[in-house]
């Protein structure tokens, strides 16, 4: 049975959302693993949305561990937590000792994660574009898509290393980006830069709004299925390689569009 460790600030429905689908998926026997512990970076009474995580998490059985960053940074005479990354995540891995699990999910987990944390774990990152597209936050790839006018966008999963979401990529899937309902949002925007759109509509732009909804409906099952492979054994990382479950490096990401799309249909 996989073993795995959960990261997340907890802040909001998107959150909760994926430790909903993961946990419902073990409790149902679709997934053959155990969430060992959750860790947040706040603590219970610092925002409501963390502590509807945490009645969450309590509500599961899981045990919950937190470590308040911002806090910690006070406790520091302030300044940014970057400033604090590596001494906050060794006090992280101190209060995560006895815990060994083989498998650990950034699940809307607000911080960026030191060198030190990144080989203590073997970690996984969901980021809202394919392979080699856009980083930064997802805000900031839908604009990067719209600036373009890209044909398609995606998500994918990857080894979360000192490279702000530049890890090796594991799975990921696709969606286009034209066709009935796109095209008829892109018609309207024709010829406006994205900076006038930013400050006119902003995210409440149609065509943004839809890229969104279709790239969250399968941030989900991206990761659900993922977790399945690893699972299964159909994919592993050993020495920070991606292995297929033949012991042999992947040629590249496993495409899970078909498995992903079947869970929406």
């Amino acid at each position: 049975m996989l073993t795995l460790g959960w990261f997340s600030t907890g802040g909001g429905e998107g959150s909760r959302g994926l430790l909903r689908m993961a946990q419902e998926a073990i409790e149902r026997g679709k997934l053959q693993a155990r969430i060992q512990f959750v860790f947040s970076n706040r603590e219970p009474g610092e925002a409501e949305g963390s502590d509807l995580y945490f009645q969450q998490v309590r509500a599961y059985g899981i045990p919950l561990v937190t470590c308040s960053s911002q806090r910690f940074r006070r406790e520091r005479a302030g300044g940014p937590i970057s400033r604090h990354r590596l001494e906050f995540d060794r006090e992280v891995i101190r209060r995560l000792e006895g815990y060994e699990p083989e498998l650990c999910v950034l699940a809307g987990y607000m911080l960026i994660l030191g060198p030190e944390m990144c080989r203590r774990y073997t970690m996984l990152n969901l980021h809202p574009a394919l392979p080699h597209g856009p980083t930064g936050t997802w805000q900031e790839v839908i604009w990067k898509l719209i600036e373009e006018g890209a044909e398609e966008t995606g998500a994918f999963i990857h080894l979360a290393t000192e490279e702000l979401d530049r890890g090796p990529a594991l799975t990921y899937c696709s969606f286009p980006l034209r066709g009935d309902a796109f095209d008829q949002l892109w018609a309207r925007i024709d010829g406006r830069s994205v900076e006038d759109l930013k400050t006119n509509q902003g995210e409440e732009l149609s065509l943004f709004q839809l890229i969104r909804q279709e790239g969250v409906r399968r941030e989900r099952p991206l990761l659900l299925e993922t977790l399945k492979a690893f699972a299964t054994g159909e994919l592993r990382v050993e020495g920070r390689r991606a292995l297929d479950s033949r012991g042999r490096p992947l040629d590249g990401p496993l495409c899970l569009n078909e498995a992903i799309e079947r869970a929406l249909a």
